[in-house]
């Protein structure tokens, strides 16, 4: 029977203590380090595989090293970070040779410059197998403190940037992190809780809800469906895309209730914010349709199956 990889970090996370100068370890985008200055870091890695996050040569090496960037770059924005420096490791197919690695970087570095970010290290390896990339990348909060998952509260308005839903049809290689959106928010109000959209906005939503320990309503009518979601041509609605296809990597995030209606008056940025439903006290998340009815709205998305 497939188990998820979910199942397999719970596990990792009971097992690994939590030992300073970490504060916030295994569960969240990214680790939340102090150090005895009173600065904080916050660190991720990602790592993308070949045949699963992309395909070569449908796409190019360079959007290739380009995505390997910009996901790390999601999960900062997620925690309300800036991103400094990054760690970039390859494991490269000897074939494809030395100009099919150089581009691979291009595609990096260039991400890497437009947001500042410096190449400080890492390691290249090569090997008759697909490429492999894993990068991790070290930021500081926009704000005082990062913004975790665990923070959403009963009566918080639910948001979310941009539109999801048909990332496949190729925004899932294209996609600007949210970083200025991320600054932005820290700057109009306060952030409850906060993660990018990866795994499926149903799914991530779960994820949030898990770790503050809470429930959300959702209104149907109010999520905000990509123009993709409708051109994939499946069974499926564009809704039902919205909701689990992943690979959006908008901000998905909680402010309190009285925030909400300032922050819609006050919101500069070209990048759409839209409210779509409220924290609840009780567990659970409902989808509630426009006919007045209302579904569970279970935790769709991207998973990793593992064999046992």
């Amino acid at each position: 029977m497939p188990r998820g990889e979910f199942e397999f970090i719970h596990h990792i996370r009971r097992r690994a203590a939590v030992r300073p100068p970490v504060r916030v370890g295994i569960g969240d985008d990214a680790a939340v380090l102090d150090h005895p200055a009173g600065t904080v870091e916050v660190v991720t890695t990602d790592l993308l595989m070949e045949g699963i996050d992309f395909l070569w040569p449908e796409t190019s090496a360079a959007l290739i090293g380009r995505k390997s960037l910009a996901v790390n770059l999601s999960d900062l924005a997620a925690m309300a970070g800036r991103p400094t420096a990054a760690f970039v490791s390859l494991a490269l197919p000897k074939a494809r040779g030395r100009s099919f690695a150089d581009e691979v970087m291009d595609g990096l570095l260039a991400l890497a410059d437009a947001y500042e970010v410096t190449i400080a290290g890492g390691d290249t390896n090569s090997w008759d197998g697909p490429l492999v990339v894993s990068v991790t990348v070290l930021g500081t909060p926009f704000a005082n403190q990062p913004v975790l998952r665990s923070g959403a509260q009963p009566g918080d308005w639910v948001f979310v940037t941009g539109a999801c839903g048909g990332s496949i049809l190729g925004r899932h290689l294209t996609f600007t992190p949210r970083l200025a959106e991320a600054e932005r928010l820290t700057q109009l109000v306060k952030l409850h809780a906060m993660i990018d959209i990866s795994d499926g906005l149903a799914a991530d939503l779960h994820h949030l809800l898990d770790e503050s320990h809470v429930g959300a309503r959702v209104e149907a009518a109010a999520i905000p469906i990509h123009a993709d979601a409708a051109r994939l041509c499946d069974p499926r609605t564009p809704l039902d895309h919205a909701l689990s296809d992943g690979e959006d990597f908008e901000l998905l995030f909680t402010v309190p209730a009285n925030d909400g209606p300032r922050l819609l008056a006050a919101w500069d940025q070209p990048t759409q914010i839209t409210k779509i439903g409220e924290i609840t006290a009780e567990s659970g998340c409902r989808l509630h349709r426009a006919d007045g009815t209302s579904i569970e709205l279970p935790p769709l998305g991207w998973l990793h199956a593992m064999e046992d």
